[in-house]
């Protein structure tokens, strides 16, 4: 049976290649926008997964970490009075403008965070320390965006909303999903680019005391606190993630795309697979009359396709795999995670084997006695 298949299978090979075509680009297509999509979500809220935070506290109805507003710091004394309450830390999360050296302006995303603490400050660190950050006016930024931000070399002085700042180090890998690259500063010099005052805040990030549950946690600070909303880590990076991959609509258009890679890889399959049934209609005839059950001949059908998509798969992934780590050089990462990788493996078998049940239907009603016609 396999052997049948195997022979009608590479037996035109122009179709052959025209269905492998199908299915390679379905893989591709499919590959490249569901990893820029895990790629957005992470991007959206890698600054907040890293923070190492248990807890956030944000101003009520806040719908996302760049909508802070401001409220009072005293809040922070009040979730202190749970003796569950490792640490809190004040910090800042916000757009605002960066003049390049040449003078023009464009968006950064400031984050300021506790020096002293550490919730919320960069990692893989490619350049300089983040004891650099005390200096007054310095910022660390990430060495993927230097051309966007006009900066080449530490030491550099730019302005972020009028004010003075300087360049101490750059990151890798720490991207954003938005047009303004990250930029990670102390909290007391966030404030001053800002204009905050003293007895405020942004967000307020909370670490447990060991053996604690972030749950029980977040219940009894939500008890304590009025006008401000808890949120435990997951919840906050959900939350961040739908609203910038939902809320926005931009992560439904990539799916949408990848959507149709799959759409088109059904179609060139079951289009294929049928002209080849139907230009075997007669061969399979013939085995139906010395005896071959249908049951035989939706096998040998089902071996082709299910063929055509591992080879189809096999050659797709590796070309998504070879752009996936190509994309990880820039700004936009398409990111394929095993689990990623191993789904589309069974949704392109799925896929293929699928497409095959309209040649199925067409052998199961060949009438034997065709083969002794003219």
């Amino acid at each position: 049976m396999a052997s049948l298949a195997l022979k009608n299978l590479f037996h035109d090979k122009i179709r052959l290649t025209v269905t492998l075509v199908g299915i390679v680009f379905s893989v591709v297509l499919s590959s490249i926008q569901l990893g820029l999509f895990v790629g957005f979500q992470r991007a959206t809220s890698d600054i907040l997964y890293f923070s190492n935070a248990d807890l956030w506290i944000a101003s009520k109805n806040v719908t996302h970490a760049e909508d802070g507003v401001p409220f009072s710091e005293r809040k922070l004394y009040q979730a202190l009075a749970s003796p569950r309450v490792e640490r809190i830390e004040k910090q800042i999360f916000q757009f605002t403008t960066w003049k390049k050296p040449d003078g023009a302006d464009t968006g950064v995303l400031l984050v300021g965070f506790d020096l002293a603490g550490g919730m919320g400050a960069p990692w893989n660190i490619t350049e300089g320390r983040i004891e650099d950050l005390n200096q007054p006016d310095a910022v660390m930024i990430e060495e993927l965006y230097k051309d966007k931000l006009g900066v080449s070399r530490i030491g550099e002085t730019v302005e972020i909303r009028g004010h003075r700042a300087k360049v101490v180090g750059f990151t890798r890998g720490i991207r954003s999903f938005t047009t303004s690259p990250p930029v990670f500063t102390s909290f007391k010099n966030a404030q001053n680019f800002f204009g905050l005052r003293e007895d405020q805040t942004l967000f307020l990030v909370v670490k447990a005391k060991p053996g604690v549950d972030p749950e029980s946690l977040k219940s009894e600070l939500q008890s304590l606190m009025t006008d401000v909303d808890v949120y435990t880590r997951a919840e906050w990076t959900s939350k961040q993630r739908n609203y910038w991959m939902f809320g926005t609509g931009a992560g439904i258009t990539v799916l949408i795309a990848a959507f149709l890679g799959l759409l088109v890889g059904v179609v060139v399959v079951a289009q294929t697979i049928y002209s080849a049934t139907v230009d075997h209609i007669r061969e399979y005839g013939t085995l139906k009359a010395m005896g071959a059950s249908n049951f035989y001949l939706y096998r040998v059908i089902v071996t082709q396709a299910f063929l055509s998509g591992l080879i189809g798969y096999a050659v797709g992934m590796s070309v998504a795999l070879l752009v996936s780590r190509i994309s990880l050089e820039g700004t936009t990462a398409i990111i394929l995670p095993k689990e990623l990788v191993v789904g589309l493996f069974f949704l392109t078998i799925l896929m293929c084997v699928g497409a095959s049940v309209v040649s199925i239907n067409k052998v199961t009603r060949i009438d034997p006695a065709m083969v002794f016609k003219g």
